[in-house]
């Protein structure tokens, strides 16, 4: 592993890799590198070990919870009273409610304790050394190799980093990807949000998470540890000058006028009130360069409307660590590290990104998504595809090949049943009993007993979707 550390400050020091960030993706990042036997440097701007990220809906997809079970972190973060909800959906045909027995769980922390207990945790990694109050200043190179950062304290020492890989942990503005001139793509975001933490929610799904999908608006109740619930909501920014002079009562209103939501008139908004976000463009980096790595919101910043942020945080983390550990222990280059975890990133995220990208434009559901959401507001299998796919258990491909086939089925029969008068009954006319048969999401139907003439199932469920 890597040489020589100097003790005080300034000077120079060397690492097997430096992290530029010290929130979830590089504590996590840090955690695994050391635990893998490499000696990390963590360079955080912020010099209180107890800081944490005030805007962020603080949900963790239940794709992420392996992740967060390797890292030994679940069990703190419910004894610190973190929530495991399922998630339920109203859309304009009801609720898609998977059956619990198969639907995901998330976490639900606040960043204000998940933060602080991330950072101790990561400190206590033998091999992981946090550098607080430090701001990366410049990224340093070697010919077209980036080689360690000049990091800089409050009272202007500067250090130098070296190390064979340096790692930009530092979010969606990260200052690594400007100093490195890492390319990017931007989408833009056609929608606002506003979000707090309130008390004495009564959701109809407590302690389960709650979003409202109106088409195109959007809405989210999150129960979350000590009795609160994360409200958000995130209209199409034509619906902006009804917000900026009162946020919070537009915010009441606007829950109010959400189907089957919970007012909030009656609930209690924590001090630190209602928080906004106007621009949330979109941004897609390349995750690696010669010796240069991106994890979290530093290689993909995408829509939080769908709660990703903090899963893929933990989630790109990991499979950086695990892609370049053997190089660190110099069983191989690092460049073939990095070219794995380049692959596996575009593989697991790049499907998620496109339709998350494509949709947060502000758009009205398209004629495929209203084919999906229309029959898992009806059945039960088609709910359990939504719910892996909305959960990020499975990727966009397979939701496709499993979910659409049943949906045409489900809504061909819907629509048979509302032409023959049976509209009340139609919702529910799957079999119950079949409905929780166990679904093959590899399986490329997932129901060998709904198969049906494609043309005919087809023109059915577009007139019932």
């Amino acid at each position: 592993m890597a040489g020589s550390e100097r003790d005080g400050k300034g000077g120079t020091r060397s690492y097997d890799a430096v992290i530029v960030g010290g929130s979830l993706a590089g504590c996590a990042t840090a955690m695994f590198l050391g635990r893998a036997g490499a000696r990390v440097a963590v360079v955080e701007k912020s010099p209180d070990p107890a800081a944490f990220k005030r805007i962020c809906s603080h949900f963790i997809q239940a794709s992420a919870v392996p992740t967060l079970e390797r890292l030994d972190l679940l069990g703190p973060m419910e004894a610190a009273g973190a929530v495991r909800p399922r998630f339920h959906a109203r859309v304009p045909w009801g609720w898609i409610e998977a059956p619990p027995e198969r639907a995901g769980r998330g976490v639900n922390l606040r960043r204000s304790k998940l933060d602080p207990m991330l950072r101790e945790r990561a400190a206590a990694t033998p091999g992981v050394e946090l550098l607080l109050g430090q701001t990366v200043k410049e990224v340093r190179r070697a010919g077209a190799k980036v080689i360690g950062v000049v990091a800089r304290d409050r009272e202007g020492v500067e250090t130098i980093i070296e190390a064979p890989l340096t790692i930009g942990a530092d979010g969606r503005d990260s200052a690594v990807v400007g100093l490195a001139g890492v390319k990017e793509k931007t989408y833009p975001h056609g929608r606002f949000a506003y979000g707090g933490y309130f008390e004495g929610v009564a959701l109809r799904h407590t302690p389960d998470a709650s979003v409202w999908m109106m088409d195109p608006d959007w809405a989210a109740a999150f129960p979350t540890d000590d009795g609160l619930t994360f409200c958000a909501v995130m209209p199409t920014k034509d619906r902006l000058p009804e917000f900026k002079p009162d946020p919070v009562a537009a915010m009441l209103d606007y829950f109010d006028a959400a189907p089957e939501a919970p007012s909030l008139r009656a609930a209690t908004l924590s001090d630190e009130g209602v928080l906004g976000k106007i621009d949330m463009t979109n941004r897609m980096r390349t995750p690696t360069a010669p010796g240069l790595a991106l994890v979290g919101d530093a290689a993909l910043a995408t829509d939080p409307l769908f709660g990703i942020g903090c899963g893929w945080a933990f989630q790109t983390a990991e499979w950086l660590a695990d892609s370049v550990a053997p190089a660190l222990r110099g069983e191989e280059e690092l460049e073939a590290g990095l070219r794995r975890y380049r692959r596996k990133h575009g593989r697991r995220l790049r499907g998620h990104a496109w339709m998350i990208h494509d949709y947060a434009t502000g758009r009205k559901l398209q004629p495929p998504e209203r084919l999906i959401f229309s029959a898992a507001a009806r059945d039960p299998r088609v709910a359990t595809i939504f719910d892996a796919f909305g959960t990020r258990r499975i990727g966009a491909a397979r939701m496709m090949a499993t979910g659409t086939p049943l949906a045409l089925a489900v809504n061909a029969r819907y629509a048979l049943a509302r032409r023959r008068g049976r509209v009340d009954a139609a919702p529910s006319s799957v079999d119950p009993g079949r409905g929780t048969e166990p679904i093959d999401l590899g399986s490329p139907v997932g129901d060998k007993g709904l198969r049906v003439e494609s043309e005919r199932a087809g023109a059915g469920a577009r007139k019932a979707a």
